[in-house]
């Protein structure tokens, strides 16, 4: 493993027109590549043509990577791998998700229905994870990627965006603050605890409201409020000072 002195001296000489520390640094960032291609195998792309687009991603990465954002390389790297993954997976007009987590989150959502209805009430993210034998954070993967639209052509579900299809509001180039200050917030997520992350996870990458969040974790929306106000206090306070 490369430490971060040395990395940074390969992406310097890199860009610099240095072929061979640019084949240095794709042959010491092999597991980042391969554990990103994981995520996307049996959706439609075969592990070769999904190698060949995160090793692209990475050159990117390379070439766009800055000293001055004050993150390790890898942690620049993974967004720019994996969107490089996701752009070739909507060139046909779609996103695609296993059918086997599509048949799980259907059978998660008729349970959810049935207990709302038996009980008057929401399961906890613990009740759903105990039902299906799965690690809460499975759950809330699952739940979280049967919102993930279909098609970049459908229309929004939301009445103050006038029918935009998806496709007209996806981004049409880099952000490269937005990306950083994201970057930041997962790293900073890792060293919560177990409750708090959920919180985040939930609010901030699965798009629920505070009392969706209260309902699956089986406390109240006050609480999510402190927890949430709590935490991004905090991450504004470590980003401004």
């Amino acid at each position: 493993m490369l430490d971060v002195h040395e990395t940074n001296e390969l992406i310097r000489k890199a860009k610099s027109g240095d072929a061979a520390a640019k084949e240095k640094l794709i042959v010491e960032n092999n597991n980042l590549i391969k554990s990103i291609v994981r995520r996307y195998l049996n959706k439609g792309v075969e592990y070769d043509d999904l190698y060949q687009l995160a090793s692209m991603g990475l050159l990117k990465a390379i070439n766009g990577f800055d000293e001055s954002f004050n993150v390790r390389f890898s942690t620049y790297a993974v967004p720019m791998i994996a969107g490089e993954i996701k752009r070739f997976m909507r060139d046909d007009g779609s996103i695609k998700v296993s059918r086997a987590i599509k048949g799980t989150a259907k059978q998660i959502n008729l349970f959810i229905e049935k207990y709302s209805a038996e009980h008057g009430s929401q399961p906890s993210v613990k009740i759903i994870a105990e039902n299906f034998n799965m690690p809460e954070s499975e759950v809330v993967f699952t739940m979280g990627s049967s919102k993930m639209p279909v098609s970049i052509y459908n229309r929004s579900e939301y009445k103050d965006e006038s029918g935009q299809e998806l496709l007209e509001k996806l981004p049409v180039e880099d952000r490269q603050e937005e990306i950083l200050e994201s970057l930041q917030l997962k790293v900073a997520i890792e060293k919560l605890p177990e409750r708090d992350k959920k919180v985040i996870i939930l609010r901030y990458f699965r798009d629920l409201t505070q009392s969706e969040v209260a309902n699956l974790l089986g406390v109240s929306q006050v609480q999510v409020s402190r927890i949430e106000n709590r935490i991004m206090e905090a991450f504004r306070n470590q980003l401004t000072g």
